[in-house]
């Protein structure tokens, strides 16, 4: 048995996340008091005790899903597993920063620190309103690919998340989005759905953003993770801290690869992915990409005593 570890992106999360693990862990609790410390503010009241919509708010999702996905890291290694027990780690988005938070890369603090300004930056960069995100479901990556350009009509229009065989994101200018959402049901998606999010994140339109996080990336201290990263933009594994770092920046603008993350992965010999932290949407996706993939939730304390046990 081969395992990867990974983390998940912005959706997953809900009010009571990790709680539990806070309270049965005393270094699950100490993720969240290290996390408010370099935030300056109670995120973990929020997360615990505040409104869904607070949580949800980018510059919020981002740093609270990480504290508890490393709150769960500390739970595992209570139980004696390590980080030693993957052989590659990755995440969606946002969760990138979290596997590299786990494997020893970032600093739990400067990890914080740099999605309060990725969640900021990010949804500063495009007029609410103004921009658009659409999952088309039932059409490959290439068949989305050739909807978004025939729907750009000069405005941005990308494949933004390559989630699974049958899901692609695409992201843009709102009325390039639903125009594709009209194509791509033209041309054969069994759906096309609007999400319900504040800016088009992982296209052309968040350069600004990324250009605020080569700034805040270049001030921080990057290692080489204890585990190879599988990362998002190139779906392959990085161990390199000058790659990590020039790879975090085109994450911003660029594709999710997940798909072929995964597929790496397995060719590689992974065959049990453990999804550290909140919800199970990365397991969904992997089911669908390879039905013979292992899928293990660990996000509470009963989650992390029976992994010790395997």
């Amino acid at each position: 048995m081969t395992i990867a570890f990974v983390f998940p992106g912005q959706g997953a999360q809900t009010i009571g996340m990790g709680k539990a693990l806070a309270e049965a862990y005393p270094a699950a609790k100490a993720i969240f008091d290290e996390v408010d410390d370099a935030l300056g503010e109670s995120l973990s009241q929020l997360i615990w005790e505040g409104d869904i919509e607070t949580l949800t708010l980018t510059q919020n999702a981002q740093p609270a899903l990480m504290a508890t996905s490393m709150a769960s890291m500390r739970a595992l290694e209570a139980e004696g597993v390590t980080i030693g027990k993957a052989s590659f780690v990755a995440g969606h988005s946002l969760g990138e920063y979290s596997a590299l938070a786990s494997a020893g890369s970032i600093s739990v603090a400067d990890t914080a620190r740099l999605l309060r300004t990725r969640g900021l930056a990010m949804q500063s960069a495009v007029p609410v309103g103004e921009g658009a995100m659409a999952a088309i479901l039932g059409l490959d990556l290439e068949a989305v690919r050739a909807v978004a350009e025939e729907a750009a009509q000069g405005e941005v229009c990308q494949a933004a998340n390559d989630n699974d065989p049958t899901q692609v994101v695409v992201s843009g200018t709102k009325a390039a989005v639903e125009r594709a959402a009209v194509i791509a049901k033209e041309k054969g998606a069994k759906r096309a759905v609007m999400l319900p999010v504040s800016a088009p994140f992982h296209c052309a339109l968040m350069q600004p953003a990324a250009d605020v996080m080569a700034e805040a990336l270049a001030g921080v201290d990057i290692k080489s993770p204890a585990v190879p990263l599988i990362a998002n933009v190139r779906a392959d594994a990085v161990t390199n801290p000058d790659e990590i770092r020039a790879l975090l920046v085109e994450q911003v603008t660029g594709s999710v690869r997940w798909r072929e993350s995964v597929q790496v992965m397995a060719a590689n010999g992974v065959t049990e992915f453990w999804e550290i932290g909140a919800g199970k949407a990365l397991s969904g996706m992997i089911r669908k990409i390879d039905r013979a993939l292992v899928c293990r939730q660990v996000g509470a304390p009963e989650d992390a005593k029976a992994a010790a046990e395997t």
